[in-house]
Formats: structure tokens, sequence, C-alpha cells
């Protein structure tokens, strides 16, 4: 089964390492944190290639429909629905110490 799933997130640009996992904000949202810049959409590039990583799906599976220029964006996976809830679900609770620590 292919379907679309809407996922929602919040970039971190300038990131010391690329890294998915975690919240951040309300409603939650997936924290991307990539070394690019924010600068001429490469930190968008880097999200997408971290993002496709980290769903083992491809980067022409995710569009993203809103946020191009800030740091909360939602974006479209295609794909198996089942699966990408479920890997959605788990990289939302993958925190890091600090990221419990601040709860």
């Amino acid at each position: 089964m292919s379907d679309q799933l809407l996922i929602e997130i919040r970039v971190r640009p300038n990131s010391s390492r690329n890294k998915v996992g975690g919240t951040a904000g309300e409603p939650p949202r997936l924290i991307v944190a990539v070394q690019a810049p924010a600068v001429d959409g490469k930190a968008n590039q880097a999200v997408i290639k971290e993002l496709a990583n980290a769903f083992d799906c491809r980067a022409r599976d995710f569009t993203i429909v809103y946020g191009e220029l800030g740091r909360d964006k939602r974006l479209l996976v295609s794909g198996d629905i089942e699966i990408l809830e479920k890997r959605y679900l788990e990289l939302q609770q993958t925190a890091t110490l600090q990221q419990r620590l601040d709860l």
C-alpha cells in the first residue's frame, strides 16, 4: 500500500552534526539537525537527505509543503503509511540526554 504521511519538523541548521530525533515545540515537531547553513536552500536539501536516511526512503519521496523558508516545516512522505507512521513515532521518542534534562 502506498500513501502519503504529513510530518512536522523543526530544523536546526549549522549544527555540529547531522541528526534526526527527539521533539521540540508545541505541538511536538521532529527535530532535524543539519550542518548545512540556512542559505540558498542548502539546509532544506540536507534536511531531505537526512530524513530519507532516517526513514529508509528516497529523497524524492519527500516534498516540503509548508515552511520552505522557516525552521518549522511540514513535509509529505510517500510510501507505506504504516511503516512511515511507526518510524515517525520512533524518531520522535529518540531524545538526547540534554533534551530529557530540559523537560
